[in-house]
């Protein structure tokens, strides 16, 4: 069954804060405006749902702006055996590839051979990678001779560890924009009929005979409070679901074991080419990323544990140093602090799953808990699959009679922008950021400023800010050059220089005088110098 949506542009802020005061009673609220929970908010709109996301502060501005930028099956997992985890996740990457063709596409990864047995030992594990995706697999596997990894990867190191180049295997991964997939499914979320507000803070948990009946919220950028009732009330805010949890049950054990991940962002010369590099295993036994994206290559990730939760986490010099050095290892060209504009951290919501300290022994799948008092949280899995975890979320609400039962159609919802896209949209992995806006571009290109470049090394132009408080929900100045455009992750340098042209579209377009402009980029240049290494 193919579901159809209605287009629909988000009213302003105002006008949603006047909804949140003339519609104080709602089907579902969902607590979190992140993968999980927009996820889940879409799910329940399009089945028919009266839905209400609250997000503290913007769309993605945790964990799902930080991801690899990857739809993936987990080659990692793979290796472990754990066979149902990574069919799913690529049943997934291929109804996501098939749902927004202008978020997502297939990416080549070469793993390189170095050793004798390198090729036949990775190249059978990637055919069975090929069998569980089925028919929704992206392309097939092969393996590459010495001269076809290096056509692949020009930049590919001859020797690593003392042993020459021997070829390589290649397969195929989905490869995304996480903060502008996001975006899409706020939008989405709006054109089956819910309603996202960003900035908006829970500040309590309101009980009605012993269950939780809904929500009391604060304006994060106002003074007005609300509150506001539900029949179900879903707790989706990803590293943080404790603290939510906790204001039911301040006794309440704590579910998540946070891991830190670190990226950094190099120029394109280091990856010129279309292809990545998957280095399968580290010195910490990890896998390695080298991912052309956006027209820069991006790098990583670590697996740190952390003990605290901080929503900006910063990245240890020896995060940074490990990612380098292994890097190099397998580059031609050997990377250095210097070559790096942007280093980035995000916090996973890894579950606990057994008593060991290290967080490669925990659960990325996800895990649904049900309170006493009917507070649905859901936490863990990852952005591939978000789509199946919100799926998950409904039908425990519905098993528990918060809600009445409805089919999921989500199988079959194209995402905002995928349906009418223009002809000469800019072709997947060609690192123009108009490619994301798929159906909605010839709007972007028809307002003031399209042929403005704010930011070069990110696309941004003028016309980009503009959409983005007009049609995104942008607020501040991070909302576009973090998450509505992609600068800070690419080049935080540039991206601060463009600070006060961006607030000054801004004001233009909310209202706002100098002083807020001021105090804005003010803002941004304290967040920017933190992705910064020198």
């Amino acid at each position: 069954m193919q579901i159809h949506t209605k287009p629909t542009l988000p009213p302003d802020r105002a006008a949603l804060l006047a909804t949140l005061q003339s519609e104080r009673k709602w089907d579902v609220i969902v607590i979190g405006g992140g993968a999980t929970g927009l996820g889940t908010a879409v799910d329940a709109a399009s089945r028919g749902y009266r839905t209400l996301l609250l997000e503290a502060a913007d769309f993605a501005k945790g964990t799902s702006s930080k991801a690899t930028k990857l739809v993936h099956g987990g080659v990692r997992y793979l290796a472990q055996g754990n066979i149902s985890l990574v069919r799913e996740a690529l049943h997934e990457r291929g109804l996501l590839a098939r749902n927004a063709p202008h978020l997502v596409w297939p990416l080549g990864f070469v793993v390189p051979a170095y050793q004798l047995l390198d090729q036949p030992f990775y190249g059978i594990g990637l055919k069975m990678y090929d069998l569980l995706a089925g028919r929704l697999n992206l392309s097939s596997s092969r393996w590459l001779s010495h001269r076809e990894a290096l056509a692949a990867v020009p930049t590919l190191a001859e020797h690593a560890g003392g042993r020459p180049l021997r070829g390589g295997n290649l397969y195929f991964d989905g490869q995304f924009d996480d903060a502008r997939l996001a975006i899409a499914l706020m939008r989405t979320l709006f054109d089956v009929g819910g309603v996202a507000v960003n900035y908006m803070r829970v500040s309590g948990l309101t009980l009605r005979n012993g269950v939780i009946g809904g929500v009391t919220v604060q304006d994060a950028l106002g003074d007005a409070t609300f509150e506001l009732r539900a029949d179900c009330v879903i707790n989706a805010t990803g590293v943080w679901v404790d603290a939510i949890r906790q204001m039911e049950d301040g006794r309440a054990a704590g579910m998540v074991a946070p891991s830190q991940g670190v990226h950094l962002t190099l120029p394109r010369k280091f990856l010129p080419g279309d292809r990545a590099i998957l280095v399968p295993k580290t010195d910490d036994g990890r896998v390695l990323f080298l991912v052309p994206w956006n027209g820069h290559t991006i790098v990583g990730t670590t697996d740190t544990p952390r003990r605290d939760l901080p929503v900006e986490p910063r990245a240890g010099g020896e995060d940074v140093d490990f990612i380098l050095e292994t890097a190099a290892r397998y580059l031609s060209r050997t990377p250095t602090r210097d070559d790096v504009t942007s280093v980035w951290a995000g916090l996973r919501p890894l579950v606990k799953a057994t008593g060991e300290a290290s967080t490669a022994s925990l659960s990325r799948e996800h895990t649904i808990l049900v309170s006493k008092a009917g507070l649905i949280t859901v936490t863990g899995g990852k952005w591939t699959t978000y789509r199946k975890m919100a799926e998950d979320v409904l039908e425990t609400a519905i098993r528990r009679q918060l809600l009445p039962a409805a089919p999921c159609v989500t199988a079959d919802l194209p995402l905002h922008g995928a349906t009418g896209m223009p002809a000469d949209l800019p072709a997947a992995g060609s690192g123009s950021p108009e490619r994301y806006y798929g159906s909605d571009l010839p709007a972007v290109r028809a307002l003031a400023g399209a042929d403005t470049m704010l930011v070069p090394e990110a696309g941004l132009t003028a016309a980009h800010v503009r959409y983005a408080a007009r049609h995104e929900l942008a607020r501040r100045v991070e909302d576009v050059l973090a998450r509505r455009n992609r600068a800070l992750f690419l080049d935080a340098r540039a991206a601060s220089a463009a600070a006060p042209q961006v607030a000054a579209i801004l004001a233009e377009e909310l209202g706002h005088d100098a002083a807020w402009q001021d105090a804005e980029v003010q803002s941004f240049r304290a967040l920017a110098a933190g992705y910064m290494l020198n």
